[in-house]
């Protein structure tokens, strides 16, 4: 929740900068923001509310899963806690990485307005990215030993 929480709050950050640049831009350089700062802030805020409402669908049903079978509810908390935090270790700290850094590469080649605007909002959109998700996967790992220590003591 913490994570959709910030999503939307950076979505919505880049939404303000692009109507910012919209409204005040007087250079080519600013006014070329204004198309990559929406679309930013509106992929971001589509993640953020996407995790919104599946994390309050998941979380409605947790009572009646662990009530009906509680070790299979661990266990299944587990396997999708496994699975998330190695979705983490793939994405967040090997594609992300690799896609800012060819970003950050191509700004000096590119020197159109568009080119750099997109090219520096994408480093921004995924700086945030990993941001949110590195600290979503802190919480998810503290998160798996706190089940992994319910399912031993169980």
């Amino acid at each position: 929740m913490l994570s959709s929480t910030v999503f939307i709050l950076f979505a919505l950050a880049f939404l303000l900068a692009s109507l910012g640049f919209w409204q005040m831009g007087r250079t080519d350089v600013a006014r070329a923001y204004v198309i990559p700062m929406l679309i930013a802030g509106t992929l971001i805020l589509i993640l953020g509310l996407g995790l919104f409402f599946l994390s309050q669908a998941r979380l409605t049903g947790f009572p009646a899963a662990y009530s009906a079978d509680p070790a299979g509810f661990l266990t299944a908390e587990i396997a999708r806690a496994d699975k998330v935090l190695n979705d983490y270790r793939i994405a967040v700290y090997r594609i992300f990485p690799v896609i800012i850094a060819l970003c950050a590469v191509l700004i000096p080649f590119l020197a159109g307005p568009i080119w750099r605007a997109s090219l520096i909002t994408t480093i921004a959109a995924l700086a945030v990215a990993l941001v949110v998700d590195t600290n979503a996967d802190a919480r998810l790992q503290a998160y798996r030993a706190q089940l992994s220590l319910a399912g031993a003591s169980g």
